[in-house]
Formats: C-alpha cells, structure tokens, sequence
C-alpha cells in the first residue's frame, strides 16, 4: 500500500509481513538442530543456489503451516516475512519446484536412517524425553495412478519402494500403497522411528528391523517394546527375547491358549482384579469405564506371562456388533433367496449358491452364529396333454421343477459361547517383574499411536501424494515424519507446562471454550494471523510496526518458553 506526502512529494510505502506461527516453529526446529543435521547428511556445493538442507527446511515448515503442494512452495514462502521460511530474499527468487525436487532427490541418497537417529537423539537431549516403552504401528498410503515403474527398481544405487496393491487398512483395496512404519514413545508419544516399506509388505516381517533401529535410538536393547498380534510371531519374540529386549503384545485369536481360556471360562470364573473404575469417557448418563485383569495360571507356549483383561464397554460394543451383524447377514441372505425364488435367476448351481453364502458369512463373521443349509424346492405345473379349450375328459401331465433355496437358523449355543468371553483379550510379555496392571497400563498407550496417524493424514494431509518418482515419495515421507515429530514436541511441551503450573484448560477452542488437552493444530491457528507492517520510503525501511500479540497468545508463548521477541524484526 502507498501513501503520498503532498509537500514533500515523497511516496511511502506500507509492506504487510504475514508471520503466522513461523517464530513459533522456529524456535522448535532451531532448539532441535535440526538444519544443522540436515546440513551434515545433505552438503551443498557453492553452485547450489538454495542448499538442499535450506530447501528442504522450507518444505518441512511449510508441512506444518501452509500444507500446500510442492508446485506452490514459492508462492507460499513469498507470502510471509522474509526469512521465515529459513532461506533469504536472494535464495526466496531461486526457489522453485524444480529445486525442492532435487532436495528430496539428495534426502533419499542420504543415509536417512543415521540422519533420524540423530534427529531423535537431538530431541531426547534437548527435551528430556524418554526413550523407555516404545509403540510401534503401521499404516497404508494409498496412491492413484499406475505406478508402473515403481517395481522396487534401483535409483542411483538404491532400491526404492514398490507401491503396489496389498492389505488396505484405509479399505481402499482398488489403490496400491506403501506402508508407512511408525513408533512413537510413551512419554507424550513422541515419534521416535520411521520406515517406508513396500505396499505388499505383511507387518509380522516389519518388526525385527525396527526394533534393531530403535536400539540404536535408545542406546539399550532392554527397553518395552508394544506392538500389536502381529508382533506375536515365533520369529519376531524369539530375536527380541535373545538380545535382552522386552515386549508386550497382544495374542491372536489362531493361539491355543487363547482357545483353551475361552473353552475354560464356560464353566468357570476367573479371580479378576479391577484396575480402573471411571466414569464413561463419551457419556455422563452411559455405562462406567471398569477394566479387569487376571494372570493365567499357565504360561504361554514360550513360557512367557498371559495376562486376560476385561473390559466392560468392550463387552457391550462386542454384543452390539454380534447383533448388527447378524441382522445384516440374515437380511443379505433374504435378498439371496429372494432370487433364487425369481423367474429369472442366474444362481442355478449348487456352487454358486454356496460361494454367494460364504461371501455373505464371512463379509459379516457370523459363519459361527448362523448355520445355513441349501435346500432342494420343488415347483409343480400341469399342462394339457393336446391343445384345444380343457374339457370334463381332458388329460393333463405334470411338469415337476426343482429350484435351489435357502434355510437358516441362529445357533443360540455358540452365542452362548462366545457372550462369556465377551471383552476379553489376551496380552503377553516376556518381563515377569511387570504386574498384571502394569502390562494393561502400557497396552493402553497403543492406541495413541493411531491418533499420530489421524494426524498424517488429516492435519498434515500426506495423501495425495503429488509425486510419481518413488524415491522422491519415500523421502518426502520422511520430511512428513519430521514435521510430525515437531508438531507432537510443541504439544508436549505445551501439556507439561500446563501440568507444572497447574493449568487445567485453554480457551483455544473456538469461541474461547476451554481446551484441557491443547494440540498443536490449535496453537497454531491461534497465531495464524500474526504479522507485521513496514514502512518504506524509496526503497528504505523507515519503521517497523511489529505485530500486537494478545495476552492469551503471550501466555501460551510463555508456557512454551519462546520470547516475544522471536515475533520481533532483527533488522
């Protein structure tokens, strides 16, 4: 905006500098070290106009604030102050997509897994955080398009990820994927190990390399490993086992011990120990929130502890989904047989009937609970034996027609069955000094897990992928770890200082609700319209009017231990 002087006919001119949360985000990456790790596994030589660690600084910040696609990385970074973005105005006029592309280019080169590695080991040393029980999940990127070069085929000497179809876990078998491996810890489930793995890749041969990584993080091998069923693999618990690792996993339902406990609590009833009773985490009116354990007198077949939990809202979602699918079942088989009843019915085989009814059974799991059996219905028609109009004499033959049908009924026995064991599952671990709460205690933490995922691709939007080099996806991915890794450190250190000054809320929902578990999204909608102006004449800065932030936003930069001036110009 220009404003003229009459007198002394000098034009002046007024620059609005968008600020937005960058100090913020500055302040995190700059305590981590962050671009200097960058810098040391990505060098630069003199001719790259924007170094590839800087490029690369821009795309990350970006992640966290801005989530534009990397074809309008330029436009973003032009929008805010300069330096914002880590990079100068001379650097801000070379930046292109071109450029950020060969960043990743050189970023999937590097050695990526030693470059983690610091990063969280910068992050333990620098915020305390413990490295202790780690949890351990994966999940699928969907991708649209063919791919077809993507076949796990060498790039520059390195073999890059094959996106291909596999097992779905957005339910999107139509798409092939890649696998995207994560851990996060259990003090503010802080993401501490990252791996991109084929789209085929089954998760039970995922575990042994990341638990290998995840030693060199903690710098010990006697750390708790959590992970899910798939964890429960002779292979994957007999190497951690052997190293001296610890793990606590859940048991299958393909396990005899799981069998015979669900067969022995037909007629008995175990010695449960309550460790939690609260109120119900959704309703005020609903049912309580009781958690039982009990420790089975026998171990495992590796002679390892099994502990049974009991949960009392599980019980009721179990029942609830037994009766929904049945419901669905019996009202697909209705339809089934509505057909076969119909004139012009294809389903004229035995096979085909039988495979429409296993497809409905397994669609549901009620295979169980409902016994179908297929049934032989005849159809009689008479016809005159001659033509001409039926008489008290006339003859007639009978064509007799057999059709296919269904019957089912509810076996009332196996629900029977399967209600005493409802709510129940198994957990094991190899560490006999954990109490049966205990164990429960750390299992509860896995879920957190899923609310990282949640974030990768609701908040941070990892999918679509705008890329159709694999290599540059697979180091993309790991720029989509780091921003992660920042946003779930903001709202660590945000929640601890809460908890240290006895800070029960923050009105930072909207219409200044309070907000007891505060996440970064938040923080950083909080001072999204943060900037600056600068008055310039000819070219000249003649003043700064630095931005007015609220007492509220003071506050929160203060719980967090950023200065205000980190909001001020430098110059």
């Amino acid at each position: 905006m220009q404003v003229s002087d009459s007198r002394q006919d000098t034009c002046f001119d007024l620059r609005i500098e968008r600020l937005g949360p960058l100090p913020l985000i500055n302040h995190f990456i700059d305590r981590i070290g962050l671009e200097e790790l960058l810098a040391r596994h990505l060098p630069s030589d003199a001719r790259c106009a924007v170094p590839h660690a800087r490029a690369l600084g821009v795309l990350l910040r970006s992640l966290v604030v801005e989530r534009e696609p990397i074809y309008r990385q330029q436009e973003t970074v032009h929008g805010f102050a300069c330096g914002m973005f880590g990079i100068d105005a001379e650097e801000m006029r070379h930046l292109c997509d071109d450029r950020l592309g060969r960043a990743l280019d050189h970023l999937f080169d590097a050695d990526r897994a030693a470059l983690l590695t610091e990063v969280v080991l910068a992050v333990g040393r620098h915020f305390g955080v413990r490295f202790d029980e780690l949890h351990n999940d994966s999940t699928s990127i969907s991708f649209y398009g063919n791919y077809r070069d993507a076949s796990g085929r060498k790039i520059r000497g390195r073999s890059a990820p094959v996106i291909t179809y596999g097992h779905s876990k957005a339910h999107r078998p139509d798409l092939k994927q890649l696998l995207f491996i994560l851990t996060v810890n259990a003090d503010g489930h802080i993401p501490v190990a990252f791996r991109c793995a084929d789209g085929n890749t089954s998760d039970s041969r995922t575990h042994i390399d990341t638990w290998n990584a995840l030693r060199a993080v903690a710098g010990r091998a006697d750390f708790l490993y959590v992970a899910d069923s798939k964890l429960c693999s002779r292979e994957n618990m007999d190497t951690i086992d052997r190293a001296g690792g610890r793990l606590i996993t859940v048991m299958p339902r393909n396990r005899r011990e799981d069998q015979e406990f669900r067969l022995w609590i037909q007629t008995h009833t175990p010695d449960w120990t309550c460790v939690w009773d609260r109120p119900n985490p959704r309703y005020s009116d609903g049912p309580r929130d009781v958690w039982w354990v009990y420790r089975a007198p026998l171990p495992s077949a590796e002679s390892w502890s099994v502990v049974w939990v009991w949960s009392t809202l599980l019980t009721l979602r179990q029942e609830a989904r037994r009766r929904r699918n049945i419901a669905a079942a019996c009202e697909q088989l209705q339809r089934l047989r509505d057909r076969l009843a119909g004139t012009k019915t294809r389903l004229r085989g035995a096979a085909d009937i039988d495979f429409q009814v296993k497809a409905i059974l397994d669609k549901y799991s009620v295979g169980r609970t409902l016994k179908v059996s297929r049934t032989v219905r005849e159809d009689h028609l008479f016809r005159q034996t001659r033509r001409g109009r039926p008489g008290p004499d006339t003859a007639y033959r009978k064509i007799t027609k057999r059709r296919f049908d269904i019957e089912w009924t509810t076996d009332e026995e196996a629900i029977a069955y399967d209600h005493k064991s409802d709510g129940m599952y198994p957990l094991m671990t190899n560490d006999r000094t954990l109490s049966s709460a205990e164990v429960l205690q750390a299992h509860k933490g896995q879920p957190m897990i899923e609310k990282r995922f949640e974030q990768i691709k609701s908040v941070h939007e990892i999918a679509p992928v705008f890329l159709k080099n694999e290599g540059r996806i697979e180091a993309l991915f790991t720029v989509y770890f780091l921003a992660l890794l920042l946003q779930s450190l903001i709202e660590r250190e945000l929640r601890l200082a809460m908890d240290r000054e006895g800070i029960e809320d923050l009105p930072l929902y909207p219409e200044q609700r309070p907000c007891a578990h505060p996440t970064t999204e938040q923080v950083l909608r909080l001072f999204s319209l943060v900037e600056r102006h600068r008055l310039l004449r000819e070219g000249r800065t003649i003043q700064i009017f630095e931005a007015a932030l609220t007492d509220f936003q003071r506050q929160v930069l203060s719980l967090l231990g950023i200065s205000e001036q980190a909001f001020r110009s430098k110059n």
